[in-house]
C-alpha cells in the first residue's frame, strides 16, 4: 500500500522525536491512504511555518499488520473505545512515555469537530452516549495510520 505524509517539507529520515506529543494516537508518525488529505495537511503546515508543501510518499506491506511481526491496533469507526484510546493519548501527562505498546494503529482521525466533541465529553458536558451518537453524524471521516515504534518506521520505504 502506499502511504503519504503531508508536511511544509521533505523528511529524508523519519525522526520519532520530532512527533508532536498528545496527537490521537500518541507522539509518533502518521500517514493517511487518501492523498487529498495530506495534501491538505501540506498546505496547512505551510501556511503555518513556511516551506513548500510537500507530499511525502511511503510503501508499506501491510501484510506486517497481520502476521504478527508488528503490534496493531485497528479502529474501524468512531466507538467508545476509540474515544477513550483518543483521549488517554490527548491527556498523557509525559507524551514521551507512550500510554500503549502498538507499533502501528489505524483509526480515524478527531478532526476539530470531533476534537470540540471529546472535550466536551472529557469537560463531563455530554456522556459516551451522546459523544458517540453526535459523531455518527460527522461527514467525511478519515482515517489515519499511527507508526509509533522504531521497528514500525523501519517498515517504511520512502518512494
Amino acid at each position: 500500500m502506499i502511504l503519504y505524509h503531508g508536511s511544509n517539507l521533505t523528511i529524508s529520515k523519519i525522526d520519532l522525536s520530532k512527533g508532536n506529543p498528545n496527537k490521537d494516537f500518541g507522539k509518533g508518525f502518521y500517514l493517511t491512504e487518501n492523498k487529498t488529505h495530506a495534501e491538505q495537511i501540506a498546505k496547512t503546515r505551510t501556511l503555518a511555518f513556511g516551506g513548500v508543501p510537500t507530499i511525502n510518499q511511503y510503501e508499506f506491506n501491510e501484510s506486517l499488520l497481520t502476521n504478527g511481526e508488528l503490534k496493531f491496533k485497528k479502529f474501524n469507526s468512531y466507538t467508545e473505545e476509540w474515544a477513550r484510546f483518543v483521549c488517554e493519548n490527548r491527556d498523557n501527562p509525559n507524551p514521551n512515555i507512550s500510554v500503549h505498546d502498538f507499533d502501528v494503529v489505524y483509526g480515524p482521525i478527531a478532526n476539530d469537530n470531533v476534537g470540540l466533541q471529546i472535550r466536551k465529553y472529557q469537560n463531563g458536558d455530554i456522556d459516551i452516549k451522546t459523544f458517540l451518537e453526535r459523531l455518527k453524524y460527522m461527514k467525511g471521516i478519515t482515517y489515519q495510520f499511527f507508526f509509533g515504534t522504531e521497528l514500525a518506521i523501519s517498515k517504511l520505504h520512502k518512494l
